[in-house]
This record gives C-alpha cells, structure tokens and sequence, in this order.
C-alpha cells in the first residue's frame, strides 16, 4: 500500500511548473508516479487521485488563492470603509435638519411639518424603520385625544412605508421585509395594550396599503415616462418583479396572516378579523399591480431584458434616537396633512351650500 504523505511530498518536489500548459504538467506528473512509483494511472484508488489531484491543486492555486485572500481583504476593507461614510452621511442628514429646524420657529406647526417632510424624503429609513414605527404610534396614542386616531395613524403608516419602499428596488424580498418590520412594531404594542390591539392594527394595515399602492403607483408612472435606456434606474430584474407585481396581493395577505400566526391570541384574532375587512382594498391594490404589469411589457423588449442592472443599494444608519425623533415628526406631518384635507373638505362644502 503506498504512503499517501510520501506521494503527496514526491509531487510537491518533482512538480514541473516551467511546462507552459495545466495538461501538460499534469501529463508528465501522471508519468512521473507511474516511473517512480509503478502505479497505472486507471488503477490508482480513490485516495490516491484524490491526494494526486489536491496537491496538483495547491501548486496550480496557490497564487489564485493568495491574490484571491487579498482582494477579499481589500473588499471588506472598502465595505467597512462605505458603512463609516454611510454612517456620517447619514449623520450629517440628521444635524442639517436639527440645524433648520432651530432656525424654525417652535410653534409654527405648519413650517415644522414642512421642513418634517422632506426631512422624511432625504434620510435612510430602513435600518430605522422598527423602532420609527413604534415611536411613530406611541406618538399617535399620546395625542390620540385632540385628532382623528384612526386617520392619523394610517396617513402616518402610508407615508412611512411608502418612503421606505421606494428607496430601493421592487421585490418580494424587500417589500416583505419592510411590511413586517412595520406591522411587528405595530403589533408589539398592541401585544402590550391588547384592549387596543385593533384600534392599532387597523389604521396600521390600511397605511400599509396605502403605502404599497402609491410605491407600486409611482413605479408605473416612472415606467411610463422614462427612455427605455435608461430602465436600469428601475428595475432590478424583469421576469421577477413582474412575477412579484402579480402577486402583490398575495404577499400582502401572507404578511398579515404569518404575523397573526405568530402573535398572542387576542391580536391573532385582531388581523384575522382585519384581513376580512380589508378585501376591497386589496382588490384595488391588484389591479393597480396589473395595469403597471401592463405598462413594464410594453416598454420593454425581449432585447431590452438583458441590460437590466441592479439599482443603487441603500445607504445604512442605526440610530435609535433619531427613529424616536422621526416617529413624532411623522405624526406632525400626518397631522398637518388630515388637518388641511379636512379643512379642504370642509370649505367645498360650504361653496356648495352657498
């Protein structure tokens, strides 16, 4: 029986790598055993290829491979590199809009929430968006006495997911991820205030919707309007967000019903009762869905399939404090918009009494 360590250091030392091609090395080493060590290459055993075939390995690879841990410490040199700038990117987003909002003054409630508004456009939500939801509600209960709840807290919860989504690209994966971030937050405080478990859910769900519908919404117009050339800005890949975009209300269903799945009985029964309510709503938000199915087959080619590239990732921050921050402010912005569409209403019906 041969001495496979044996074999393995005969390779490594006869090994020829001035011959100019991996065959031919591998031709003469198969040579150079069979000479030295009387073995017919078809009748070596398995733990001879394999010892044979892993040495040829290293000494073919060992460059590769030492270029390759290179590149690979480089790469997670520059990945840690792009979380530090995101990182003050994102901070310097957070202390240009403290700075503005101290210009501002404290009571004019109209200038905040403008100011509040495209603040919640330029910042990066995502690695945010748990505890921004919670703050977000918590928020809405403490003014729960002096405005509309219900109305409020789903104004609220559209606009949230609907600058969360929109932010990146269009697909199962990201939409479902940003719903459930959402509604758990949701439904840990409901789990904790289960008297309130609907009150919270309901407006929770249909700000959801709400936010989905203007997301896929936007995305159509976009399509509709934008040269073909420049469909990478869009679309991250063709086949799957027209698979997903058919299926939206399906996502947006087992979202509730996973959660139900995995919470306490009395919010269980909550988004159970939720999801019969709300099937009009998602009728709308399939439809919608189609039509934009619609438009993505028009403006795209078979050709024009291939060019589609990846869209910009999403910059990261974790920063607690500003989520609490932006929960309030959320609420402001909400508050100011029912307030006005309020107001709005209530001044045409006036003209028409007059």
């Amino acid at each position: 029986m041969i001495d496979i360590e044996k074999l393995q250091r005969d390779i490594k030392l006869s090994y020829n790598k001035e011959l100019k091609t991996i065959e031919e090395r591998v031709e003469e080493t198969a040579a150079h055993v069979n000479k030295e060590w009387g073995i017919d290459p078809n009748s070596l055993s398995t733990a001879e290829i394999k010892t044979i075939v892993s040495t040829i390995l290293e000494l073919e690879t060992k460059s590769l491979h030492d270029e390759l841990e290179l590149l690979v410490a480089q790469k997670e040199k520059i990945e840690r590199e792009i979380e530090r700038k995101s990182h003050q990117l994102q901070e310097t987003k957070y202390k240009l809009f403290d700075a503005m909002e101290a210009v501002l003054d404290a009571s004019d409630e109209e200038a905040l929430s403008k100011l509040h508004q495209v603040k919640l456009q330029a910042i990066d939500l995502f690695d945010i968006l748990e505890e921004t939801v919670e703050s977000t509600i918590i928020a809405a209960l403490e003014k729960e006495a002096d405005i509309d709840f219900d109305e409020m807290l789903k104004e609220a919860i559209k606009e949230l997911s609907f600058e969360a989504i929109k932010e990146g690209s269009l697909n199962t994966v990201r939409i479902r991820k940003i719903l459930s971030s959402i509604l758990q937050s949701a439904i840990n405080i409901a789990e904790a205030d289960p008297v309130k478990a609907k009150e919270i859910l309901a407006p929770t769900i249909k700000g959801l919707r709400g936010g989905l519908y203007l997301s896929i919404e936007r995305f159509k117009q976009r399509l509709a309007y934008m040269p073909v050339e420049a469909k990478h800005i869009l679309i991250e890949d063709y086949d799957t967000i027209i698979e997903d975009l058919n299926a939206s209300d399906v996502l947006f269903m087992q979202v509730i019903q996973t959660k139900a799945e995995e919470s306490s009985e009395p919010v269980k029964e909550a988004l159970t009762q939720i999801q019969k309510e709300i099937k009009f709503d998602i009728e709308e938000l399939l439809r919608l869905s189609k039509e934009t199915v619609g438009v993505m087959r028009e403006r795209f080619s078979e050709a024009a399939k291939s060019a589609l590239k990846k869209g910009s990732n999403m910059l990261r921050s974790d920063t607690a404090k500003e989520a609490k921050r932006m929960g309030v402010q959320i609420v402001g912005v909400a508050k100011t918009a029912l307030g006005s569409a309020i107001k709005t209403a209530k001044d045409v019906m006036e003209k028409k009494k007059s």
